[in-house]
């Protein structure tokens, strides 16, 4: 498209912000050049200035401006999402953070960046971590000076969705949400065995504890000093004849550590789990890798504007690898979407 064309909001675009039109109208058109083209008023909606969060009305008249530079790759200066997970240096310097967490990018607006983290990064700082995702953010800071902030926590080895609100009010609004436990997070999981019964919930209480390899969570007696309730969800999705089982997962609660120790606790501990995969005589099937098998897939979250804030994110490369040697579709497991939820 090389002039500008003038496009009519059709009934069923009712009340969708007008970020989300573009990116259905033109799924090539990066978010960073749609906001440039609206700071700088060459798109309008009915001849006036509009924000990416403008919604709109059917029967209203959208302006898109040419747009046959908006594709263009990030060598001539743009800001074109990258394949997810692929940290790609630019030509000639190493990746930037700015440039790694946009090549995690899944969705952003003006409220929030949601990313896919990858296993291995973690999200805050520690002993001996040096890069994370809270240091990374600061690449990240606007005009404003406003610096992204963590609402919630991954664990360092477990992929997937990560929400960060923009601003000030959008984490104190997502914040709020998560300690009302009005969201929703789907976790997948590959497991020793295959659980009895095929769905169920977990109910303990967990404290703080020690390992070989460091500090993990361990099941205490109800009550017990230092110790917080935990209630975990499960539902097995597939299954590789009775030594290993597809499960999406669904914490009701938010504790450190909690979906890989309550699947240690119910007998059948996640794939390469270091801290809580105890059976030495196990062995691993050839060609998988012995890493996390625990991925963030999907998270439903009232976004801070209105409406409601649904991502998900693709497997991690070890497990898309374990997924394909054992014959699993994907695709069941989102079919199956609410199946953690008990």
């Amino acid at each position: 498209m090389n002039q500008v064309e003038t496009r009519t909001v059709t009934a069923d675009e009712a009340d969708m912000r007008l970020d989300r039109w573009f990116r259905t109208h033109f799924p090539g058109l990066s978010f960073g050049r749609l906001q440039k083209l609206i700071r700088s008023g060459q798109v309008r909606v009915d001849g006036g200035r509009v924000k990416t969060s403008t919604r709109l009305a059917p029967g209203q008249a959208v302006r898109v401006p040419p747009l046959a530079a908006a594709t263009e790759s990030d060598d001539r200066g743009g800001e074109t999402k990258r394949d997810v997970g692929a940290l790609r240096p630019r030509k000639g310097g190493a990746t930037s953070d700015a440039d790694a967490l946009r090549a995690m990018l899944l969705y952003e607006d003006d409220d929030v960046f949601v990313f896919n983290k990858p296993a291995g990064l973690a999200v805050q700082g520690g002993s001996g971590v040096t890069r994370h995702i809270d240091g990374m953010l600061t690449a990240l800071t606007d005009q404003k000076g406003q610096k992204p902030r963590l609402v919630h926590r991954l664990d360092r080895d477990t992929s997937g969705v990560l929400v960060v609100a923009r601003t000030r009010l959008a984490a104190q609004r997502l914040a709020a949400a998560f300690r009302r436990r009005t969201t929703r997070k789907i976790y997948w999981a590959l497991v020793k065995d295959v659980p009895k019964p095929h769905q169920g919930r977990i109910s303990t209480w967990l404290a703080k504890g020690e390992g070989p390899a460091g500090e993990r969570m361990r099941v205490a007696k109800h009550g017990s000093d230092e110790a917080s309730h935990a209630v975990s969800l499960y539902s097995v999705v597939d299954q590789a004849g009775q030594k290993l089982a597809w499960l999406t997962m669904r914490p009701v609660t938010g504790r450190t550590h909690q979906l890989r120790a309550h699947a240690a606790h119910i007998g059948h501990p996640i794939v390469g789990d270091p801290k809580y995969f105890d059976n030495q005589d196990w062995q691993l099937p050839g060609g998988m890798q012995n890493k996390l098998h625990l991925h963030a897939r999907r998270i439903v979250v009232p976004h801070p504007s209105g409406g409601t804030l649904d991502v998900t994110a693709p497997l991690p490369p070890h497990m898309q690898q374990s997924w394909s040697l054992l014959g699993f579709d994907p695709e069941l497991g989102d079919r199956d979407r609410e199946g953690a939820d008990g």
